[in-house]
Parts: C-alpha cells; structure tokens; sequence
C-alpha cells in the first residue's frame, strides 16, 4: 500500500532515507565545540566566549581569553523528572 505514495523506493531506500532524516534532526539540535566540532559529554564543563562561542574543556587551554561563564553539561531530563515533594501533615 505504501509504494505508490513514495514512488520507487524499495524497503532498503525508505530505511536509509528514515536514518539520515533522524541523525539529521538529532545533530540539528546538539551543541557542539566550536573548534573540534565534538559534542561535550555530561558532566564536562563548557566555556562561553562573548561571541556566543560554546568551546569544550579540552580546547579551552588553546584560548587565550577567559570564558564569560563556564557550565557544566546536564543530560536532557533536567528540569523533567519527577520529583518527591513533602505530603501535608493531615491532623
């Protein structure tokens, strides 16, 4: 039912196709260092120029200015999880 709607594409092209449009998307969005190119992992600190320049820890030494801030890189829940809060005390 499928091969009309994409024309001559077989299950291998469809396959490939659905890949390259995720990994697409999924580096879209990632931050990157902005002189090697490598996504910072987490827990590693990151330095931000005035430029609005991400550079990871381990090209921060060929810099010679200092970073206005410096973050550590958290994983993506942060902010999303769930989290325990106290019950009233009921009397």
């Amino acid at each position: 039912m499928l091969r009309p709607l994409f024309g001559s594409l077989d299950e291998r092209d469809l396959e490939r196709q659905l890949l390259r449009q995720s990994v697409g998307e999924l580096t879209a969005c990632r931050h990157a260092c902005a002189d090697c190119g490598r996504t910072p992992l987490i827990g590693e600190r990151v330095h931000r120029y005035p430029r609005g320049e991400t550079v990871c820890a381990l090209c921060r030494p060929r810099r010679s200015e200092d970073p206005v801030t410096t973050d550590l890189v958290r994983h993506s829940e942060r902010g999303q999880s769930v989290r325990v809060r106290a019950r009233p005390v009921v009397a």
